[in-house]
């Protein structure tokens, strides 16, 4: 990254790294993109420190941004990130109140990522491979996101001490720690994959996942297996480590309608988010309905014509 060339830019860059200490670095990136935005527009508007931030500048910005066609979750993230910013500006005394928090967040539409069917993904997993270390790694990463529907991060920030027997620990966001359950294909496929990464793997390396130069596997490194694997095991759709985790708390939440035990793996802090998260599709609520409700059995229509 280029040095910082004033007061904005360097009160940006000190916020930026401060999160990197607790935040994946998808979400850095994409608060950097954001911000990067907003420090043009105050630039343009004649700002030369963070101070002279106002509500007013804030409304001016988002105003802008919807117009130019931004769409209303990628709005509302960048809302998010300037409220973070400007709290922490707050809290540092550069501001005396916070601006952001006096503006409206727009609505976001609750789309979400299809699960892919349960058949469909199962003849996925079984699909044989040729036993290499790099195809019993890609195997391991597949099992383990399905089995304990881990974020892309997490799984990425896998150390050889997080394993133990039948469970695995994760930091999750916030850097706030979890343990969740391993399934025994995955622990097969675990298994596989520590027996083979040490063909792999640079002396000393903590890292569970390593690529081929012995080092920790990156996020785009991960993405690109599973698109890639996806392709050549011949799924019909695309797949990426998000999708994985939504099929794992949709088939979960499907086969034990247990929405706290689902909302406790996946680490979600708020039951709402699970909520929206595990979306049952509307077949299968129906389907439960009329074998469940007393008043919804459809009765055999009478041959009486009377």
């Amino acid at each position: 990254m280029p040095a910082p060339t004033d007061r904005l830019d360097a009160a940006v860059e000190a916020f930026l790294q401060t999160l990197a200490q607790e935040a994946s670095p998808a979400t850095v990136d994409a608060y950097r993109r954001d911000l990067a935005a907003l420090t043009a527009c105050v630039r343009e508007a004649g700002l030369a420190d963070w101070a002279e931030l106002d509500r007013e500048q804030v409304r001016r910005f988002l105003g802008r941004e919807r117009a130019r066609g931004l769409a209303p979750r990628s709005l509302a993230r960048r809302r998010a990130a300037l409220s973070r910013f400007t709290r922490a500006l707050h809290d540092q005394g550069v501001l005396h109140h916070d601006p952001v928090r006096l503006t409206r967040t727009p609505r976001a539409p609750a789309s979400l990522p299809r699960p892919l069917d349960v058949d469909q993904l199962a003849r996925f997993l079984d699909t044989p491979h040729d036993g290499s270390p790099l195809a019993c790694r890609d195997q391991a990463m597949c099992e383990l996101f399905y089995s304990s529907g881990l974020r892309l991060a997490e799984l990425a920030g896998l150390d050889l001490d997080h394993l133990a027997a039948h469970r695995v620990r994760v930091i999750g966001k916030g850097a706030k720690p979890r343990q969740v359950p391993v399934g025994q294909r995955a622990s097969q496929t675990l298994d596989a994959w520590l027996a083979a990464r040490p063909s792999l793997a640079a002396s000393g390396e903590p890292a569970l996942f390593v690529g081929r130069r012995g080092t920790r596997l990156g996020h785009r490194a991960i993405q690109q297996r599973l698109a890639r694997l996806a392709v050549e095991r011949g799924l019909p759709e695309h797949l990426h480590p998000h999708r994985l985790r939504h099929s794992f708390a949709s088939h979960l939440l499907e086969s034990s309608q247990d929405l706290r035990a689902v909302q406790e793996l996946l680490g979600h802090v708020n039951l709402s988010t699970t909520q929206i998260y595990t979306r049952l599709d509307w077949q299968h609520l129906a389907g439960v309905y009329d074998a469940a409700h007393p008043r919804a059995r459809r009765r055999t229509p009478d041959t009486d014509d009377s």
